[in-house]
């Protein structure tokens, strides 16, 4: 049974975020506000997206899944979802922290966008069956991890149930309506004592930022989905994030 919160479905640490019934196992037809974003790709540098770009040697491949679909079972809205995970709370880097499905990309795998769907199906149970890849994003660096990460948008055509699958990894499995995401109310910006300043999203009781948050708010802005929200509300990020960085 889907849990939702807020307007946002939870699967639990051992729950399942199921399918709307309404789709009787069928597919949901792809917003025209995707291809939208599939075309202004195609004019968009690297630097839309991040000012960290990946060095010219060096950094360990890896994809994460941005996946958009239809409302799940017991959704309060009609519009469409984005699928995030919140990391495991014992993980040495970045433990709790909402993030996209993904991971490193693995021998066997045949490119990207093939590590993007494998991951997210290890971590969430995804069907890559039932998932349209749109397009691949401009691959960006995280720093710290020296990864290079290569961002995989899809379309949820056809939903299958999705929960934690690698309690190691994944402590929960969220399904976020983008309305949510986009409502002034839920937006703010947030800064850490390094001098970064970077978007971030109130999900319920999690808090939504760093790397997530800057392409998550990227790709909806691209999309046309964006509405204006004030910027000069700011929030330090909570301390809790920055233990987690000296301990790294």
């Amino acid at each position: 049974m889907t849990d939702v919160v807020s307007g946002i479905a939870y699967a639990g640490p051992s729950g399942a975020i199921d399918p709307s019934p309404e789709l009787d196992g069928g597919t949901a037809p792809r917003p025209a506000w995707l291809d939208e974003v599939a075309v202004r790709l195609e004019s968009v540098a690297p630097q839309y997206f991040s000012r960290f770009l990946p060095p010219e040697e060096g950094g360990r491949e890896s994809a994460v899944l941005i996946l958009f679909g239809p409302p799940p079972a017991g959704a309060e809205d009609e519009g469409e979802h984005v699928v995030l995970i919140e990391r495991s709370h014992t993980m040495r880097t970045q433990p709790a922290q909402i993030a996209f499905p993904g991971g490193s990309r693995d021998p066997g795998d045949d490119d990207l966008m093939a590590t993007a769907l494998r991951e997210a199906q290890e971590e969430t149970g995804v069907d890559p069956a039932g998932v349209e890849v749109i397009a691949q994003l401009p691959s960006l660096f995280l720093a710290p991890a020296q990864f290079v990460v290569a961002p995989v948008l899809g379309w949820w055509a056809k939903p299958s149930p999705i929960g934690v699958r690698d309690p190691a990894e994944v402590h929960d499995v969220l399904s976020v309506p983008v309305s949510h995401l986009v409502a002034p109310s839920t937006r703010f910006s947030v800064t850490h004592p390094s001098g970064y300043v970077g978007p971030g999203f109130d999900l319920d009781h999690l808090f939504l930022w760093g790397f997530t948050a800057g392409l998550l708010s990227s790709v909806l802005e691209l999309a046309g989905l964006s509405q204006p929200w004030d910027a000069g509300v700011v929030r330090p990020l909570p301390e809790r994030f920055l233990q987690q960085g000296r301990r790294a």
